[in-house]
């Protein structure tokens, strides 16, 4: 099993960046795939970005390319994604989780495990 747990949040100006984290427990981390995926107010949960397990390679969702890169070090258990040129309808939570298998996908019903969210608020 792995637990997920998320960082990084917060508010920020229109244009402005921002750098969340998802930190994961257990030793098999470098076997899953990872994602991002965000809830806004009033919308269903929808996907952001993806990563294989290798992290060589790399999804995004259209709204999101060229903006924001996800990123992971298999050493520290650890996935990122860095939010630049950050709109007003990019405020939501965002959840990392981890897939079942080792390649990427922005399907969210292929991720098992799951962190709780990090708020991110962007004022226009």
């Amino acid at each position: 099993q792995v637990q997920l747990v998320e960082s990084g949040g917060g508010l920020v100006q229109a244009g402005g960046s921002l750098r969340l984290s998802c930190a994961a427990s257990g030793r098999t981390f470098s076997t899953y795939s990872m994602g991002w995926f965000r809830r806004a107010p009033g919308k269903e949960r929808e996907s952001v970005a993806a990563i294989t397990a290798t992290g060589y390679s790399t999804y995004y969702t259209a709204s999101v390319t060229g903006r924001f890169t996800i990123s992971r070090d298999n050493a520290k258990n650890t996935l990122y994604l860095q939010m630049n040129s950050l709109k007003p309808e990019d405020t939501a939570v965002y959840y990392c989780a981890a897939g079942q298998s080792s390649s990427g996908t922005l399907n969210q019903y292929d991720y098992i495990y799951w962190g709780q969210g990090t708020q991110v608020t962007v004022s226009s």
